[in-house]
């Protein structure tokens, strides 16, 4: 579950096509917006629950309560784009995750009580993170050769244990003089609510998530970690996603961790996967009905905007679930075909 954003919804709809397929996967590998879906299908039985939970009031209440950061300006937004842009380079200087960020995010995610293992329907979670190998008072030093940060998996025992002695794929000669540190971390102790947590703190859209075990940026450093899911599976079911824009996303990738977003993408679209999910039109379909960023001239900052009410936000979930559901039967249709 390879991000997504704001459009979480969509993969609880491409789960449910899954499972009506004869496919039920069992173990989810999420990130990003992704781990919201996937710690509901761990700690909920069914669909009608999962998108209760999500199309819920406390949801949709969260989803209003993210606020502006009050240190954040639209003059400093911009300046801060256009020099990753033209001046960022592969993570020259260690970057200020924890500072430079545009909202806030409430205090708690309303997730149902979380927990480690299996689910009732034998669905296992792992979770990609990055934890920040710096502190603070170091925040813009020349990197050098130095890595800044470990690519991280929050799982159970035993995916913990399949992934012993793999190397972070983001630590490849192809990828450069990147700041992702070779060894793969697992952690099973944080809770699946703090492990999602961390997983959606973005770079320069959230703070870095601060916690006892340390410092931790999203899954945005591995959205697409094909590696990971077939050193845990047999079979693996991955995601089609459009590519990084050229003038926020790729830049602000490539300063922060050193790479190339759209260069490690077509590495991993050469790599097998049994079934791909093409969601690669999903901004450009839901470009309307979006919880979305808005300029706000008269403030000088710019915001997030939920559906403006509760039930514009219920139908917007439901239009994610159902594009989840029907580009979900459309991979595995794709899959069936391909095999004769």
């Amino acid at each position: 579950m390879a991000g997504g954003g704001f459009h979480f919804g969509y993969y609880l709809g491409i789960y449910a096509a899954l499972c009506e397929s004869g496919r039920s996967p069992d173990v989810l590998l999420a990130s990003c917006g992704g781990a919201i879906a996937a710690a509901l299908i761990q700690k909920l039985p069914d669909d009608a629950q999962r998108k209760q939970w999500i199309g819920s009031p406390q949801m949709y209440q969260f989803w209003c309560g993210l606020k502006s950061n009050p240190n954040a300006t639209l003059l400093g937004a911009f300046k801060g784009a256009m020099k990753r842009r033209f001046l960022g380079g592969n993570a020259k200087h260690i970057p200020d995750l924890f500072n430079d960020y545009l909202f806030e995010i409430p205090g708690q995610l309303p997730l149902p009580e979380s927990c480690w293992g299996e689910s009732d329907g034998g669905v296992a979670v792992a979770i990609v993170a990055g934890k920040l190998l710096y502190a603070e008072e170091e925040v813009g030093l020349l990197r050098g050769t130095r890595k800044l940060f470990s690519e991280m998996l929050f799982c159970d025992e035993r995916s913990a244990g399949l992934l012993a002695a793999l190397e972070s794929p983001l630590s490849a000669a192809v990828f450069g003089n990147n700041a992702i540190a070779p060894e793969l971390l697992t952690d099973t102790s944080m809770s699946l609510g703090d492990a999602v947590r961390a997983s959606i703190s973005d770079m320069f859209y959230f703070r870095c998530f601060a916690h006892s075990s340390g410092n931790y940026i999203g899954g945005v450093i591995d959205l697409f970690p094909i590696e990971v899911a077939s050193r845990l599976a047999n079979s693996v079911i991955m995601e089609l996603k459009g590519g990084y824009d050229a003038t926020y996303e790729q830049p602000a990738v490539r300063t922060v961790f050193g790479f190339d977003g759209n260069q490690r993408l077509h590495h991993v679209l050469q790599q097998h996967a049994d079934v791909w999910v093409d969601t690669s039109d999903m901004t450009q379909v839901f470009l309307q009905q979006r919880i979305r960023q808005k300029i706000i001239w008269h403030k000088n900052s710019i915001e997030i905007v939920a559906p403006p009410t509760y039930d514009a936000y219920v139908t917007m979930i439901n239009a994610q679930w159902q594009f989840g559901y029907q580009r979900g039967l459309d991979g595995v249709k794709s899959q069936l075909k391909a095999s004769g």
